[in-house]
């Protein structure tokens, strides 16, 4: 690739990075908030990169191989080249010819033009190009539909009672753990909100409620799902705020509970600005 292409192509992608993490939210489709630092950091060691091989390439002295691109300088020495190249195609040539009788004779550069630039590494400025012209669609129900429930972690530290209010505001991961674990049964007959986005079981017409969670990036996203019941499946990918009582089926706080809701309540939301986290729940609008 020649090195204006590779410096505009720098420059493309630290002004992309620039702009996702300083002027949208859309780099939090990409990577956990917490690495919106970083992110600026890359893009501007980036753009700096390419503004510094641009000024260097205008800049720089003509080398030897400049030449080889460019024969035009003494015209003498051109002669002089010519000729040592026609002396030694006739002297190879004296004892080495093809069968329709024309003398073979190699050429420095083996046929190959390494100063063109292959076509298929233009392909490489469209991912640049969409940090400033396109937003990726977020994931939603198609991912989560096919990946597993996220393992919760163990509660070692034993569960606080849960609050007098009703309902109560818990986080999909919060309900799962204490369907699952919690001894004391304290969900057992209360009613809690949750929130999450819709994701069709295609198995009964089923449906889940989903939160996708970033551990670092989309390439390590998690889901956390609890089965909902006593209601027909919203679109998916809607976003909800869900009332409802722990679904008996399964020893409540025991792995063998089924993380599910009676759903009582179903409302739509607007979808949180940062949706790949296990938030508390956002109130209906």
């Amino acid at each position: 690739m020649r090195r204006p292409v590779q410096a505009l192509l720098l420059a493309l992608t630290g002004t992309g990075l620039l702009h996702v993490a300083l002027f949208t939210d859309t780099y939090l489709r990409y990577v956990r908030a917490g690495l919106r630092p970083l992110l600026i950091v890359s893009g501007v060691v980036l753009l700096l990169l390419g503004l510094a091989a641009a000024v260097t390439r205008g800049g720089r002295r003509p080398t030897p191989h400049d030449a080889d691109e460019h024969p035009r300088g003494n015209d003498r020495d051109h002669v002089d080249d010519h000729a040592h190249g026609d002396d030694h195609l006739h002297a190879y040539g004296r004892g080495h010819a093809h069968g329709d009788g024309h003398p073979h004779a190699y050429a420095h550069d083996h046929g190959h033009d390494h100063t063109v630039t292959p076509r298929v590494a233009w392909l490489l400025f469209l991912p640049a190009l969409s940090l400033l012209c396109y937003a990726p669609p977020a994931l939603g129900a198609y991912t989560a539909a096919r990946a597993n429930s996220k393992p919760v972690a163990v509660q070692k530290k034993g569960f606080a009672p849960l609050p007098a209010a009703s309902p109560v505001p818990l986080t999909l991961t919060d309900f799962t753990r204490r369907v699952q674990q919690d001894r004391s049964r304290a969900v057992q007959g209360r009613t809690v909100r949750l929130t999450g986005f819709v994701t069709p079981d295609g198995e009964d017409g089923g449906w889940y409620l989903t939160r996708i969670i970033f551990s670092c990036c989309a390439a390590d996203s998690q889901t956390v799902k609890v089965r909902m019941y006593g209601t027909e499946a919203p679109p998916a990918d809607t976003w909800l705020a869900v009332t409802g009582t722990w679904h008996p089926r399964g020893s409540l706080g025991t792995r063998n509970a089924e993380p599910a809701l009676d759903v009582e309540d179903a409302r739509p939301i607007a979808p949180p600005v940062n949706a790949y986290t296990d938030d508390l729940p956002l109130t209906p609008s």
